[in-house]
């Protein structure tokens, strides 16, 4: 009695295994080969599928497909994603297209949570900026968000490095930006005790900005000379060219801590002689350079 129970076992689990269908479910990543093509598309061995899989010709390719062949080769082995369960005959839809842009959101979602910039192609103008390629999705750059602003026409068909600004994946929106890239980069150059160059770009009551290569500095009014100014418009305008030394870095901020008061050999020389005083900035940021603190 127990051998035939266990002989019956083994038979029905050998016929389990013959007979055994995987489940294959809508949105799950599975593997096969291509085995024959047809003008609507290929049929594809799927890894432990009941029938043959099938790939509409407009699933094949982000881009337009011409001839299938060139880009999925019969009896080439790759992944498919399931678009569409089992029908009465086991069959299940693939798509290459869908697992492209999956791929593609996710990469982008693992640069946004990492903060690292991309490159996206120009692709068209609206009024409030350009839309843009990015690894095959689409994606916008607010026209505030431009390095060049004026002629935008100009822009299309140029690269341009960005970071990310805002990714929804449901409502498949991509928001950009070339400014905070281009500023991400500019800071990452700079470093305490630096002498760097750039122009006013405003002056206000507490400081002056001062606009570097693709970053804004400030020089707080208690750094502009060791003795007292009572008037920053006296002392600069907009456009002025100006040397300062880097004092401080704000990483999570971009902020950029600037003085003009460390290349003074006496307190208000920069207000008596700031033409002298920037001539020999370089020869004056050496001395200084041991007086800030890394």
């Amino acid at each position: 009695m127990t051998t035939q129970n266990q002989s019956f076992s083994i038979d029905d689990f050998a016929k389990a295994l013959e007979t055994h269908d995987y489940d294959l479910q809508k949105g799950q990543i599975v593997r096969g080969r291509v085995f024959e093509h047809d003008s609507n598309g290929a049929y594809v061995d799927i890894e432990g599928g009941k029938s043959p899989g099938f790939l509409p010709i407009r699933e094949a390719s982000l881009k337009a497909v011409d001839d299938l062949s060139e880009i999925l080769p019969l009896q080439e082995e790759r992944e498919f994603l399931i678009i569409r369960d089992q029908n009465a005959e086991g069959q299940v839809l693939l798509s290459l297209r869908q697992l492209q842009l999956k791929q593609a959101w996710d990469e982008l979602a693992e640069k946004a949570k990492n903060e690292e910039s991309l490159q996206v192609q120009v692709t068209g103008v609206n009024r409030g900026g350009v839309t843009v390629d990015a690894d095959s999705l689409r994606g916008f750059i607010p026209r505030s968000h431009l390095v060049q602003r004026d002629n935008l026409d100009a822009l299309v068909g140029e690269v341009l490095t960005v970071s990310i600004l805002e990714l929804n994946r449901d409502r498949e929106k991509l928001v950009f930006s070339q400014r905070l890239a281009s500023e991400s980069v500019s800071f990452s150059q700079l470093e305490i005790g630096q002498l760097v160059e750039g122009t006013v770009g405003s002056i206000k009551p507490f400081g002056v900005f001062v606009e570097l290569d693709g970053v804004t500095g400030l020089i707080h009014i208690k750094e502009i000379s060791q003795k007292y100014v009572g008037s920053l418009p006296e002392l600069f305008e907009i456009g002025q060219t100006v040397k300062a030394l880097v004092i401080n870095l704000e990483e999570g901020r971009h902020r950029v801590s600037l003085s003009t008061r460390l290349l003074e050999n006496y307190p208000g020389e920069i207000v008596e002689k700031m033409p002298e005083v920037m001539d020999s900035a370089e020869a004056r940021a050496e001395r200084a350079r041991k007086l800030i603190s890394p």
